[in-house]
């Protein structure tokens, strides 16, 4: 069975086609499957956003399509940025801009606990839907570190004993934590689940 990944970001198809690459005969990228298609994300939860883009991907491919949607939460912005988190800074997908006013905002806070979130939905052509979330928990730092990842990545040190942060780590360390992966391992046991 085939299955279209709702996106073109390279960092997420990677990872998706790592983890649930045994449950598929072939997984496509918007690009590679031909579709031109952008939704507009007007949900209020990560989890609305995906199931809205994976269910416009489905009717649109007659394929299963998969969708996620995952920003970060800042325990002392009462979440923020949340679903506003590759826009925070008023420019979609501006990785330093957001860096630096998440700081700022964060600059006066005695808590700097933050969480990744990330929900992730597999929908099929004839409406079934399949979703699960992931998490990973953490903390900002003042000045960004590391040359590897994106968003938020360079700020973020995840409390699994690291001192580092998610930019300074490789694919492989940070796919075994993030909380996409951790979103697509609860999916795929719902799918092995099924079989």
């Amino acid at each position: 069975m085939k299955l279209i990944i709702a996106s073109n970001n390279k960092h997420k198809i990677y990872e998706i086609k790592k983890i649930l690459g045994s449950q598929f005969s072939e997984i496509l990228s918007l690009s590679e499957a031909g579709i031109s298609h952008e939704t507009v994300e007007d949900g209020t939860t990560f989890l609305e956003n995906a199931e809205k883009k994976a269910r416009e991907i489905a009717e649109l491919s007659g394929c299963p399509a998969l969708a996620d949607d995952s920003g970060i939460c800042a325990h002392a912005l009462d979440g923020a940025p949340g679903v506003y988190s590759a826009r925070f800074s008023g420019t979609h997908g501006d990785d330093e801009a957001n860096n630096r006013i998440l700081i700022k905002m964060l600059s006066d806070k005695e808590d700097k606990g933050a969480h990744y979130t990330a929900a992730v939905v597999l929908a099929y052509p004839d409406g079934k839907i399949i979703s699960a979330e992931g998490h990973m928990y953490g903390r900002i730092i003042d000045t960004p570190r590391g040359e590897r990842g994106f968003g938020y990545d360079p700020i973020f040190v995840p409390v699994e004993d690291e001192s580092r942060t998610v930019a300074e780590m490789t694919d492989e360390e940070k796919n075994k934590i993030s909380h996409r992966a951790r979103a697509l391992a609860e999916l795929l046991s719902k799918l092995k689940g099924e079989n």
